[in-house]
Protein backbone atom coordinates (compact mmCIF):
# COMPACT_ATOMS: atom_id res chain seq x y z
CA UNK A 1 0.00 0.00 0.00
CA UNK A 2 1.27 3.45 -0.96
CA UNK A 3 -0.05 6.84 0.12
CA UNK A 4 -1.01 9.27 -2.65
CA UNK A 5 -2.02 12.87 -2.02
CA UNK A 6 -3.43 14.89 -4.91
CA UNK A 7 -2.19 18.42 -4.29
CA UNK A 8 -4.70 21.18 -4.96
CA UNK A 9 -2.38 22.43 -7.73
CA UNK A 10 -3.47 19.42 -9.79
CA UNK A 11 -7.21 20.07 -9.77
CA UNK A 12 -9.49 19.61 -12.75
CA UNK A 13 -12.85 20.70 -11.36
CA UNK A 14 -12.31 23.10 -8.45
CA UNK A 15 -12.63 20.45 -5.74
CA UNK A 16 -11.20 17.29 -7.34
CA UNK A 17 -8.11 16.11 -9.15
CA UNK A 18 -7.50 16.45 -12.86
CA UNK A 19 -8.47 13.10 -14.34
CA UNK A 20 -5.37 12.56 -16.45
CA UNK A 21 -3.05 13.46 -13.58
CA UNK A 22 -4.80 11.10 -11.17
CA UNK A 23 -4.77 8.29 -13.75
CA UNK A 24 -1.07 8.87 -14.26
CA UNK A 25 -0.34 8.76 -10.53
CA UNK A 26 -2.02 5.37 -10.16
CA UNK A 27 -0.42 4.13 -13.39
CA UNK A 28 3.03 4.63 -11.82
CA UNK A 29 2.43 1.28 -10.13
CA UNK A 30 1.65 -0.57 -13.36
CA UNK A 31 4.53 -1.54 -15.68
CA UNK A 32 4.10 -0.59 -19.33
CA UNK A 33 0.86 0.69 -20.82
CA UNK A 34 -2.03 1.04 -18.39
CA UNK A 35 -5.77 1.63 -18.31
CA UNK A 36 -7.26 3.56 -15.39
CA UNK A 37 -10.97 3.97 -14.68
CA UNK A 38 -12.15 6.81 -12.45
CA UNK A 39 -14.90 5.66 -10.10
CA UNK A 40 -15.42 8.84 -8.04
CA UNK A 41 -14.13 12.42 -8.00
CA UNK A 42 -10.55 12.26 -6.65
CA UNK A 43 -10.41 14.46 -3.54
CA UNK A 44 -7.66 17.05 -3.12
CA UNK A 45 -5.18 17.29 -0.24
CA UNK A 46 -6.42 13.99 1.14
CA UNK A 47 -4.46 10.89 2.01
CA UNK A 48 -5.45 8.19 -0.48
CA UNK A 49 -4.24 4.59 -0.57
CA UNK A 50 -2.91 2.89 -3.70
CA UNK A 51 -3.48 -0.82 -3.09
CA UNK A 52 -2.51 -3.84 -5.19
CA UNK A 53 -5.57 -6.09 -5.57
CA UNK A 54 -4.00 -9.05 -7.38
CA UNK A 55 -3.23 -10.00 -10.98
CA UNK A 56 -1.38 -6.71 -11.46
CA UNK A 57 -4.47 -4.60 -10.75
CA UNK A 58 -4.51 -1.59 -8.41
CA UNK A 59 -7.11 0.50 -6.63
CA UNK A 60 -6.94 4.06 -5.38
CA UNK A 61 -9.07 4.33 -2.25
CA UNK A 62 -10.34 7.13 -0.06
CA UNK A 63 -11.01 5.12 3.07
CA UNK A 64 -13.46 2.43 1.96
CA UNK A 65 -14.43 4.30 -1.23
CA UNK A 66 -12.78 3.22 -4.48
CA UNK A 67 -11.73 6.34 -6.36
CA UNK A 68 -10.00 4.64 -9.31
CA UNK A 69 -8.96 1.23 -10.58
CA UNK A 70 -6.02 0.46 -12.85
CA UNK A 71 -4.60 -2.47 -14.77
CA UNK A 72 -2.09 -3.24 -17.48
CA UNK A 73 -3.56 -2.86 -20.96
CA UNK A 74 -2.28 -2.83 -24.50
CA UNK A 75 -2.92 0.35 -26.45
CA UNK A 76 -2.50 0.42 -30.20
CA UNK A 77 -4.10 3.25 -32.16
CA UNK A 78 -5.37 2.83 -35.71
CA UNK A 79 -3.65 6.10 -36.59
CA UNK A 80 -1.39 8.59 -34.87
CA UNK A 81 -1.83 12.21 -35.95
CA UNK A 82 1.12 14.58 -36.05
CA UNK A 83 1.69 18.29 -36.53
CA UNK A 84 4.63 20.66 -36.54
CA UNK A 85 5.23 22.91 -33.55
CA UNK A 86 4.28 25.92 -35.69
CA UNK A 87 1.01 24.25 -36.74
CA UNK A 88 0.23 23.45 -33.12
CA UNK A 89 0.83 27.06 -32.07
CA UNK A 90 -1.48 28.26 -34.84
CA UNK A 91 -4.15 25.71 -33.88
CA UNK A 92 -4.27 26.77 -30.24
CA UNK A 93 -5.12 30.31 -31.32
CA UNK A 94 -8.30 28.78 -32.74
CA UNK A 95 -9.25 26.89 -29.60
CA UNK A 96 -13.04 26.60 -29.44
CA UNK A 97 -12.97 27.00 -25.65
CA UNK A 98 -12.68 30.73 -25.18
CA UNK A 99 -11.23 31.98 -21.87
CA UNK A 100 -14.37 33.80 -20.76
CA UNK A 101 -16.50 30.72 -21.51
CA UNK A 102 -14.20 28.06 -20.11
CA UNK A 103 -16.19 25.64 -17.92
CA UNK A 104 -13.25 24.88 -15.58
CA UNK A 105 -10.93 27.91 -15.73
CA UNK A 106 -8.65 26.67 -12.94
CA UNK A 107 -8.05 23.22 -14.46
CA UNK A 108 -4.38 22.24 -14.10
CA UNK A 109 -4.12 21.22 -17.77
CA UNK A 110 -6.32 23.56 -19.80
CA UNK A 111 -7.39 26.30 -17.40
CA UNK A 112 -6.80 29.81 -18.77
CA UNK A 113 -6.79 31.19 -15.23
CA UNK A 114 -3.62 29.26 -14.40
CA UNK A 115 -0.32 31.11 -14.78
CA UNK A 116 2.61 29.79 -16.79
CA UNK A 117 4.67 27.53 -14.57
CA UNK A 118 1.59 26.69 -12.50
CA UNK A 119 -0.84 25.07 -14.95
CA UNK A 120 0.10 23.37 -18.22
CA UNK A 121 -1.97 25.86 -20.25
CA UNK A 122 -2.65 23.41 -23.09
CA UNK A 123 -5.35 24.91 -25.31
CA UNK A 124 -6.15 22.55 -28.19
CA UNK A 125 -7.63 23.98 -31.38
CA UNK A 126 -8.37 22.63 -34.88
CA UNK A 127 -5.54 22.18 -37.34
CA UNK A 128 -6.05 24.08 -40.59
CA UNK A 129 -6.35 20.94 -42.70
CA UNK A 130 -9.15 19.75 -44.94
CA UNK A 131 -9.74 16.10 -44.15
CA UNK A 132 -12.51 13.73 -43.14
CA UNK A 133 -11.21 13.53 -39.60
CA UNK A 134 -10.93 16.65 -37.48
CA UNK A 135 -7.64 16.87 -35.60
CA UNK A 136 -6.94 19.29 -32.78
CA UNK A 137 -3.47 20.32 -31.69
CA UNK A 138 -1.66 22.39 -29.09
CA UNK A 139 1.90 23.20 -28.15
CA UNK A 140 3.37 22.28 -24.79
CA UNK A 141 6.72 23.25 -23.31
CA UNK A 142 7.03 21.53 -19.91
CA UNK A 143 8.52 23.60 -17.11
CA UNK A 144 11.09 22.49 -14.49
CA UNK A 145 8.47 21.83 -11.80
CA UNK A 146 7.28 18.76 -13.73
CA UNK A 147 10.45 16.68 -13.51
CA UNK A 148 10.97 13.31 -11.83
CA UNK A 149 14.16 12.38 -10.00
CA UNK A 150 15.92 11.49 -13.26
CA UNK A 151 15.51 15.01 -14.67
CA UNK A 152 12.85 14.02 -17.24
CA UNK A 153 9.19 15.03 -17.15
CA UNK A 154 7.32 12.67 -14.83
CA UNK A 155 4.91 10.16 -16.34
CA UNK A 156 1.81 11.64 -14.75
CA UNK A 157 2.34 14.94 -16.56
CA UNK A 158 2.36 13.20 -19.93
CA UNK A 159 -0.93 11.59 -18.91
CA UNK A 160 -2.16 15.06 -17.91
CA UNK A 161 -1.10 16.67 -21.19
CA UNK A 162 -3.02 14.04 -23.18
CA UNK A 163 -6.17 14.30 -21.05
CA UNK A 164 -7.93 17.61 -21.73
CA UNK A 165 -7.19 17.71 -25.49
CA UNK A 166 -9.23 14.50 -25.87
CA UNK A 167 -12.12 16.23 -24.09
CA UNK A 168 -11.84 19.15 -26.50
CA UNK A 169 -11.84 16.70 -29.42
CA UNK A 170 -14.96 14.95 -28.10
CA UNK A 171 -16.92 18.21 -28.19
CA UNK A 172 -15.54 19.70 -31.41
CA UNK A 173 -17.79 19.64 -34.50
CA UNK A 174 -15.74 19.89 -37.68
CA UNK A 175 -18.71 20.54 -39.96
CA UNK A 176 -19.86 23.63 -38.08
CA UNK A 177 -16.39 24.49 -36.75
CA UNK A 178 -18.21 24.80 -33.46
CA UNK A 179 -17.96 23.39 -29.98
CA UNK A 180 -20.56 21.40 -28.10
CA UNK A 181 -20.57 22.84 -24.59
CA UNK A 182 -21.92 19.66 -22.99
CA UNK A 183 -20.27 19.19 -19.57
CA UNK A 184 -17.91 16.21 -19.64
CA UNK A 185 -15.87 14.29 -17.09
CA UNK A 186 -13.11 11.82 -17.84
CA UNK A 187 -14.27 8.29 -17.12
CA UNK A 188 -11.40 6.12 -18.34
CA UNK A 189 -7.97 6.70 -19.81
CA UNK A 190 -5.34 4.39 -21.26
CA UNK A 191 -1.84 5.54 -22.10
CA UNK A 192 1.47 4.18 -23.34
CA UNK A 193 4.61 6.23 -22.78
CA UNK A 194 7.40 5.75 -25.30
CA UNK A 195 9.77 8.51 -24.19
CA UNK A 196 9.76 11.44 -21.79
CA UNK A 197 10.84 14.97 -22.67
CA UNK A 198 13.08 17.29 -20.69
CA UNK A 199 11.90 20.61 -19.27
CA UNK A 200 12.02 23.23 -22.01
CA UNK A 201 11.57 20.72 -24.85
CA UNK A 202 8.99 21.96 -27.34
CA UNK A 203 6.25 19.33 -27.64
CA UNK A 204 3.12 18.87 -29.74
CA UNK A 205 -0.15 17.37 -28.55
CA UNK A 206 -2.68 16.11 -31.12
CA UNK A 207 -6.17 14.77 -30.39
CA UNK A 208 -9.11 13.48 -32.42
CA UNK A 209 -12.59 12.14 -31.73
CA UNK A 210 -13.30 8.45 -32.33
CA UNK A 211 -17.02 8.20 -31.59
CA UNK A 212 -20.12 8.83 -29.51
CA UNK A 213 -22.56 6.43 -27.89
CA UNK A 214 -25.26 8.07 -25.82
CA UNK A 215 -23.59 9.97 -22.98
CA UNK A 216 -20.24 8.33 -23.75
CA UNK A 217 -17.67 10.04 -26.01
CA UNK A 218 -14.28 8.67 -27.03
CA UNK A 219 -11.12 10.23 -28.38
CA UNK A 220 -7.43 9.51 -28.86
CA UNK A 221 -4.32 11.64 -28.53
CA UNK A 222 -0.59 11.62 -29.11
CA UNK A 223 2.40 13.61 -27.92
CA UNK A 224 5.52 14.20 -30.02
CA UNK A 225 8.61 16.28 -29.54
CA UNK A 226 9.58 18.95 -32.03
CA UNK A 227 11.77 16.49 -33.91
CA UNK A 228 8.84 14.15 -34.51
CA UNK A 229 9.74 11.53 -31.89
CA UNK A 230 6.65 9.86 -30.44
CA UNK A 231 6.45 10.46 -26.70
CA UNK A 232 3.10 8.93 -25.77
CA UNK A 233 -0.32 7.89 -27.01
CA UNK A 234 -3.62 7.75 -25.17
CA UNK A 235 -7.23 6.67 -25.51
CA UNK A 236 -9.92 8.36 -23.40
CA UNK A 237 -13.58 7.87 -22.60
CA UNK A 238 -15.53 10.90 -21.45
CA UNK A 239 -19.02 10.95 -19.95
CA UNK A 240 -21.58 13.71 -20.44
CA UNK A 241 -22.83 14.85 -17.05
CA UNK A 242 -24.91 17.60 -15.51
CA UNK A 243 -23.08 20.86 -14.93
CA UNK A 244 -23.49 20.52 -11.16
CA UNK A 245 -21.86 17.08 -11.32
CA UNK A 246 -18.97 18.44 -13.38
CA UNK A 247 -18.37 21.04 -10.67
CA UNK A 248 -18.54 18.40 -7.94
CA UNK A 249 -21.54 19.90 -6.21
Amino acid sequence: MTEIIIDKRYCGPPNSGNGGYVCGRLARHIPGAAEVTLRAPPPLDTSLDAIATGDGAWELRDGAKVVATGRAAGIELARVETASFEEACAAELLTPVKPHEHPLPTCFVCGPARAKGDGLRIFAGPLGRHSRNAVLAASWTPDPTLVADDGLVADEFLWSALDCPTGYACNYNQESDGFDKAPLLLGRMSARIEARPRPGDRCIITAWSTGRDGRKRTAEAAAHDEGGRLLAVARATWIEVQREVQLGR
